[in-house]
């Protein structure tokens, strides 16, 4: 498994967070491209962007291309599925065919509105990826993996994947060793945060390795059902993001060593 990091968590300018990434020893680099380097805000260029990133050594593991309000909300619906579709052959374009996403949340019951009004529009967008040669990853987190591979399970397309955030889903109660197992076939990229649930309910992103995630077990099982993609660091708060992101990935780097020796 290679290691990443999510561009914008450095909170400084693009160039310079290939920069750090690559004194920091990443290998990739998710790309956000819904501001300053979507395709329609980026003069230069995908030829431009792409060759960038190789400048500093670096390989882009997918784009995130989150717009915020998911494939259910009916307003601005029809704008959102195009845009993600312009996603999709951007990363093609990158040499990087995998875009990250927030799809909304899956309603228990089949019955519920939302079911087909995902289902609708995750199948025209798949069926553009398959075009293309692309896959929208939806994030975990909002509902346990058993419903989400359910829903998953009722598409016409196989270019929706998965994008595997464990720090979700310990927030959200679930297990997210258990939800490997289960979402397995599907996943093509993960983001490596951690999180915890506190017993009030309360949840918070915290440092990698000071929460709830269980390291160890987790790498364990992404092995274990062939996983070898890449661990992107994504750390969205904290006063001190760059430190926060170096150690993270030293805590990586050790775990990834022991599981390997061992």
């Amino acid at each position: 498994m290679k290691l990443g990091v999510v561009d914008t968590n450095f909170r400084v300018s693009f160039e310079e967070s290939l920069k750090l990434a690559k004194e920091i020893g990443f290998q990739g680099v998710q790309i956000w491209v819904t501001g300053a380097l979507d395709p329609a805000n980026l003069k230069r260029g995908a030829n431009w962007l792409r060759k960038t990133v190789e400048r500093y050594g670096l390989e882009i593991s997918a784009l995130c291309g989150d717009l915020g309000y998911g494939f259910a909300y009916e307003e601005g619906l029809e704008w959102r599925i195009k845009k993600t579709k312009e996603y999709l052959a951007y990363s093609v374009e990158l040499g990087a065919p995998i875009v990250t996403t927030h799809i909304g949340v899956i309603p228990e019951d089949r019955s519920h509105p939302d079911w087909d009004k995902l289902r609708r529009s995750l199948d025209e967008i798949g069926a553009y990826g398959e075009r293309a040669g692309a896959v929208l990853a939806a994030e975990t987190g909002p509902e346990e993996p058993e419903l989400m591979r359910e829903f998953l399970q009722t598409l016409d397309t196989s270019a929706i994947k998965i994008n595997y955030d464990p720090a979700n889903l310990v927030m959200m109660g679930f297990d997210p060793i258990k939800g490997i197992y289960v979402l397995a076939p599907y996943i093509v990229h993960t983001h490596a945060k951690d999180g915890v649930r506190y017993p009030n309910g309360r949840i918070g992103e915290v440092p990698l390795g000071e929460g709830q995630v269980p390291w160890q077990e987790y790498l364990k099982a992404l092995r274990e059902n062939g996983y070898k993609g890449y661990l992107t660091i994504e750390r969205e708060v904290g006063e001190e993001p760059i430190r926060d992101i170096k150690e993270a990935k030293e805590f990586l780097t050790k775990l990834l060593k022991q599981s390997k020796d061992s």
